[in-house]
């Protein structure tokens, strides 16, 4: 977002079981801040925010002009004088695991034996989503087990959670963690709370549709790469995630509903990785795999 807003649109998609790419890409380019909610069914439900000048017309002309086909939407004024941080997420400290994450919202550090974990988070950034439990799970297994740590890749990191997680877990070992997203906002609020938890040093992150970022490539080939997006582009990505993955890593994929297990699996089987866990969250599950040697 380029400045606070005292008004703005939400603009809310009908939600569908997989945004089409071509209008994903349209309405990315279109809207200042964009998100993507991931409902409990498994669709998905694309959010665009617009200022108050927001031309529907000029929406349907410009789609029009390219091919691309609007799905139905509703407009919703959002009014605060930070409407941004006023929209965050309100959730209870969740405990999973090692961790115990909290908002900013709560006025101070839960009493927890687990490691804390500070988070401002906007709207759609899945804060307290199955995924992102069954995710900070996997990260505690692969501590448990002994895996290598050293380098690792958050794909599509959202808020920043899994970053923040294995900067914790690893610290004295001083891990190098990319997070990386496509999205501008979801960037910024990863990079803001790294510094709010002081584990901006373990962490760079960066904008990047998908592994095209120069740091990805460089820092690459990581020992763990964790991917908590939806199905599609993981299945899309598993070559790439593959080919950045060290031989003996570990991949922790997520953000898919049980018809979409055996789809994500075995694509990236087919890249050379063994499935070790799945792990079930209601309707949302997430996988452990390894790089066969």
């Amino acid at each position: 977002m380029k400045k606070n807003l005292s008004e703005c649109l939400m603009i809310k998609f009908e939600p569908v079981e997989n945004i089409p790419a071509d209008l994903a890409d349209f309405l990315d380019g279109y809207f200042t801040v964009t998100a993507c909610n991931y409902k409990d069914d498994g669709r998905e439900e694309y959010v665009g925010y617009a200022a108050m000048d927001f031309d529907a017309d000029d929406l349907k002309q410009q789609a029009t002009a390219i091919g691309v086909k609007l799905l139905p939407y509703t407009v919703e004024k959002l009014t605060s004088q930070n409407w941004l941080a006023d929209n965050v997420i309100e959730f209870p400290p969740i405990e999973v695991a090692d961790f115990c994450v909290y908002g900013v919202h709560e006025k101070q550090t839960p009493q927890t034996d687990k490691l804390a974990i500070r988070i401002y988070a906007a709207t759609a950034f899945g804060s307290s989503h199955q995924t992102t439990k069954s995710c900070l799970q996997a990260i505690s297994d692969l501590s448990v087990s002994g895996a290598k740590h050293r380098k690792i890749l958050d794909m599509g990191t959202g808020s920043g959670i899994l970053s923040l997680a294995c900067a914790k877990l690893w610290a004295k070992d001083e891990p190098h963690i990319v997070a990386a997203d496509i999205d501008v906002e979801s960037v910024n609020v990863t990079a803001q709370n790294a510094y709010d938890n002081h584990l901006e040093k373990y962490i760079d992150v960066v904008q990047s549709d998908g592994y095209q970022a120069e740091i990805i490539k460089q820092n690459a080939p990581y020992d763990i790469i964790l991917a908590n997006i939806l199905a599609r582009p993981l299945i899309e990505m598993a070559p790439l995630l593959a080919a950045h993955l060290a031989s003996g890593g570990h991949a922790v994929l997520s953000g898919f509903v049980d018809d979409q297990i055996e789809w994500v699996v075995s694509a990236h089987e087919k890249q050379g990785l063994k499935l070790l866990k799945v792990y079930d969250m209601d309707n949302w599950h997430a996988v452990l795999m390894e790089k066969q040697q």
